[in-house]
C-alpha cells in the first residue's frame, strides 16, 4: 500500500517483471500466501505492508459460509481500495500511540480485513450477513465481567469471543450492536473511568495510575483520558479540587 509520493515500481510476480510508473498514493496491491514476488523502487518511497495469518482467512470463511478451498486472487493492477487504506492508516497510527499494548483493536482490524478480502478479492463473492439482535443480556455480562477482571490487561478479541462461544468477528459485530461502541473503545472507556476513581482517591501518582489501568505509559495514558473526557489528567485532578474547594464553603 503506498502512504507517499507517487512511485515508480518494478517487481517480479511469479517470474514475470512488470514497471509501473507514478504508481499512485493509497494504491493497494494483493498478493496470496503462494505468489512469489520481489519490488525494487528508485527513489525514496513509503509503503505499509499488512500480512494476514491464514488463519485469520480461515476463520473469515467459516463466517461466511465459504468452503475453506476458496482462495485470494491477486490484485496487482494499479487501483484504490479506501476501506483497506484506512484500515491500514488507522492500525499504523494505533502502534505508534500504544506499541504492542493494541492488541484489541488490532485483533478486529485483522478479522475486518479478513472478511472485505474474501467479499472483495476472492474466487467467490459472498453476501456478507446482518447480525440482528445483538448479544444477549447473560453474553454481555460474562464479556464485561471479563473486560472489568483483566483491565490492565492486554486482552485479545479472541479470548473475549471464546467467552460466548463465537467467531470474533461475528462477536465484534454483534458487540458493538448491543453497546454502539466497538470492544476496544469500551475497553479503553472501562479504563479511564477505572483512573477516574484513582485520582479522585489522590493516593497515586499519574504515572502509577496508568500502569494500574494496563496503559505502557503516562503519555498514553494522557492521551486516551483527553480523548475520553476532554481534558487532560492533570486538568481533571484540578477540577476535582475546585469542586471540593467550593463544597467546604458552602
Amino acid at each position: 500500500m503506498n502512504t507517499g509520493n507517487p512511485v515508480t515500481l518494478d517487481r517480479c510476480i511469479d517470474g514475470q517483471s512488470q514497471t509501473i510508473d507514478a504508481l499512485p498514493v493509497g494504491d493497494i496491491s494483493i498478493y496470496p500466501a503462494n505468489v512469489r514476488q520481489s519490488f525494487q523502487v528508485h527513489q525514496a518511497a513509503e509503503c505499509l505492508q499488512l500480512y494476514l495469518e491464514p488463519n485469520l482467512l480461515t476463520q473469515a470463511k467459516a463466517y461466511l459460509g465459504l468452503d475453506n478451498r476458496v482462495e485470494l486472487v491477486p490484485h496487482l493492477k494499479p487501483g484504490l481500495d479506501p476501506f483497506i487504506f484506512e484500515m491500514g492508516i488507522a492500525l499504523k497510527n494505533s502502534l505508534v500511540l500504544d506499541g504492542t499494548n493494541s492488541k484489541l483493536y488490532a485483533d478486529a482490524i485483522a478479522h475486518t480485513l479478513a472478511v472485505h478480502l474474501l467479499l472483495h478479492y476472492s474466487t467467490e463473492r459472498p453476501h456478507l450477513r446482518q447480525p440482528a439482535g445483538g448479544l444477549s443480556k447473560m453474553q454481555l455480562k460474562q464479556v464485561v465481567d471479563y473486560i472489568f477482571e483483566y483491565l490492565d490487561c492486554d486482552i485479545s478479541l479472541a479470548e473475549l469471543a471464546s467467552l460466548v462461544h463465537l467467531s470474533p468477528y461475528h462477536f465484534a459485530r454483534l458487540f458493538k450492536q448491543s453497546l454502539g461502541i466497538a470492544p476496544h473503545q469500551y475497553h479503553i472507556r472501562c479504563r479511564i473511568e477505572r483512573a477516574k476513581h484513582l485520582l479522585q482517591e489522590k493516593h497515586m501518582s499519574l504515572a502509577a495510575i496508568a500502569c494500574a489501568i494496563g496503559f505502557s505509559s503516562q503519555g498514553q495514558f494522557n492521551y486516551h483520558f483527553k480523548r475520553v473526557i476532554g481534558i487532560t489528567p492533570k486538568a481533571f485532578l484540578q477540577q476535582q479540587g475546585v469542586v471540593a474547594s467550593m463544597l467546604l464553603h458552602q
